[in-house]
């Protein structure tokens, strides 16, 4: 009799009327092999998802700044425009007033760059300049009013074609006019400033990306102001006080199924309710923000409810435990402990609203916008909507105008993300 039987225990194979198992028997082996060769199996499976992925993100990386980086320069012709010869109907004198842009805008600056570049280049000179190249014209005047009585070089936009050629991938004409322009020094390329500064324009060498940033950016601030209060204290109304009854279950599952539906679908509410209802003025970051709060305020009710639920019970057992009221607990000791996980949920939540198209197409977020809005309620567009205007013009100037603008966009998520992470980080409590 064995030891084990000695003591008071059995074997449970004999027990059960089984002989005990083989772990070193051929049989055994075999199956410990498959286990093996499928686990082997399962760990390659995984790698390769993780560096087919990786892959995609490299060569979607690689193609937007391979395209993109090309539309943060800029091709620019010099004119020696002789001011004090042209003409003009405008004097340093009359340009301190508030209507110096009405005054420059009727002043001819057009005629004159298109005549100091048929002067400066020959026949068909104009066609090497930018449509809107007495804009720097106009600048310039503002900057220094007394070049109106001298002589002053200027380096204008040059026209699309001579910019896409300057990168070697313009025709055979622009070519050739690009070549001239550079034996005769009056051409350069750098750093398009104006592509940071400036709003949308129907020359790909004007255009700007400022007007769409500055109206995601007030866009993003009106869902926040909307979406992040009224998401947090739902959250803390359900796991703290909600009675456990069918009604709140329907609601907790109404909030699950909301964050899943198609972002549109929101469109299609904003468009019913702030526009056709309210009368709320279109195409502007007030209702963009209002639109986007509703797809982005079941997130955070969803974010919020698991961060209030990681708070281990006994803090709440405590803190009741030395007199402190139910509200007390929630917002002196609940909340700061789940605020992490909250604020984590927010900008991912954020971070998607700002990617959202669909929604502010709806809404009528795709006119065409000249200036940056100065307000919630002024007429704006926004990033993915400019991204996805710019996408649709035929000009190759466009095509590394919209790459640029995606690099933009790109960066914009990255550095929200990396608030998420910080924020994260520096609140996190492990328990």
């Amino acid at each position: 009799m064995s030891d084990t039987v000695l003591a008071g225990v059995r074997p449970r194979g004999t027990e059960a009327g089984r002989t005990p198992t083989d772990w070193k028997g051929a049989a055994m082996q075999r199956r410990i092999k498959r286990r093996y060769a499928a686990e082997r199996r399962f760990r390659l499976i995984g790698l390769g998802a993780v560096m087919l992925s990786a892959a995609f993100l490299a060569f979607l990386l690689v193609v937007m700044i391979a395209n993109g980086w090309r539309g943060f320069t800029r091709t620019e012709v010099r004119l020696d425009v002789d001011f004090a010869r042209a003409g003009l109907t405008v004097t340093p004198a009359m340009l301190g007033g508030a209507d110096a842009d009405r005054l420059l805008a009727t002043a001819g600056l057009e005629d004159l760059v298109n005549r100091t570049a048929v002067q400066q280049f020959g026949p068909g000179g104009e066609r090497l300049l930018s449509e809107a190249g007495w804009l720097e014209l106009r600048r310039a005047i503002k900057a220094d009013p007394s070049v109106l009585s001298r002589t002053a070089p200027l380096w204008v936009p040059a026209a699309d074609a001579i910019d896409v050629a300057a990168k070697h991938q313009g025709t055979a004409r622009a070519e050739a006019d690009y070549a001239r322009l550079a034996a005769k020094g009056a051409v350069r390329t750098g750093f398009n400033l104006t592509f940071l500064s400036d709003a949308d324009a129907t020359d790909p060498a004007m255009v700007g990306i400022w007007g769409a940033l500055k109206g995601s950016l007030l866009t993003m601030l009106v869902t926040l102001a909307l979406a992040f209060p009224i998401g947090v204290l739902s959250a803390v109304y359900l796991e703290e006080y909600a009675p456990r009854n069918r009604w709140t279950d329907l609601i907790e599952v109404s909030i699950n199924n909301l964050a899943a539906v198609p972002s549109i679908i929101f469109g299609l509410l904003g468009l019913a309710i702030f526009l056709n209802t309210w009368h709320l003025p279109r195409s502007a970051p007030l209702v963009g923000g209002l639109t986007l709060a509703l797809m982005t305020m079941p997130v955070i009710v969803i974010a919020g409810r698991n961060a209030i639920k990681s708070v281990p019970p006994s803090i709440r057992d405590a803190a009741l435990g030395i007199g402190a009221s139910r509200i007390q607990v929630v917002f002196h000791h609940v909340l700061p402990l789940a605020l992490p996980g909250i604020l984590t949920g927010t900008i991912i939540g954020m971070a998607r609203a700002l990617g959202e198209t669909a929604p502010l197409l709806m809404i009528g977020m795709r006119a065409f916008i000249a200036s940056p809005p100065g307000g919630i309620s002024d007429p704006a567009t926004v990033l993915p909507v400019q991204i996805f205007l710019w996408s649709d013009e035929v000009s190759r100037g466009f095509v590394e105008k919209t790459s640029a603008a995606i690099i933009v966009l790109l960066v914009f998520l990255l550095a929200m993300n990396a608030v998420a992470i910080y924020l994260r980080n520096r609140f996190e409590q492990r328990w």
